[in-house]
């Protein structure tokens, strides 16, 4: 919720303000994410939504970008008895399919590496880097900006 927030809600602490303003953006239709599920329980969740949703994130800007063009993926959580059963790299595969099938033409990502000591909700490069992502750029001292075109991958498919 973090990246989500506007300035005068990221101030805020009050857990029932940001879940009441979260609830509001899923009400107006805005796209906030997916969740993955087990047995039909929600066990995983990735903020995956148009850039132009979020707070600045860093990294360098795209010529002629449009307001829905660029997607942005800013945090996974997985429950801690998944983790480690590559259930974040089948969240990704599913992020970069929604993203894809709402008319993105590039998923960008804000990874670190995996010694970072912060940001690691974020993902690591090494998995975007499987997934085809390339590293354009920083964002902060630890935040890699990453992105993948989905325009070239629906070209050469």
């Amino acid at each position: 919720m973090l990246w989500r927030a506007a300035s005068t809600e990221a101030r805020r602490r009050d857990g029932q303000h940001r879940k009441a303003a979260l609830r509001s953006r899923v009400s107006s239709g805005e796209p906030i994410g997916i969740l993955g599920y087990c047995d039909g329980t929600p066990v995983a969740w990735c903020s995956i939504a148009p850039r132009s949703t979020y707070r600045p994130l860093g990294g360098p800007d795209i010529d002629g970008d449009d307001r829905n063009a660029v997607w942005s993926i800013v945090c996974f959580f997985i429950k801690r008895e998944l983790r480690s059963r590559h259930v974040c790299d089948r969240l990704l595969e599913a992020a970069i399919a929604h993203a894809r099938k709402r008319g993105a033409r590039i998923v960008e990502a804000y990874p670190v590496d995996a010694s970072s000591p912060s940001y690691r909700f974020m993902g690591f490069v090494n998995m975007f880097r499987r997934f085809g992502f390339e590293e354009v750029g920083t964002a902060g001292t630890r935040r890699h900006v990453m992105r993948l075109s989905l325009t070239s991958q629906t070209e050469s498919a």
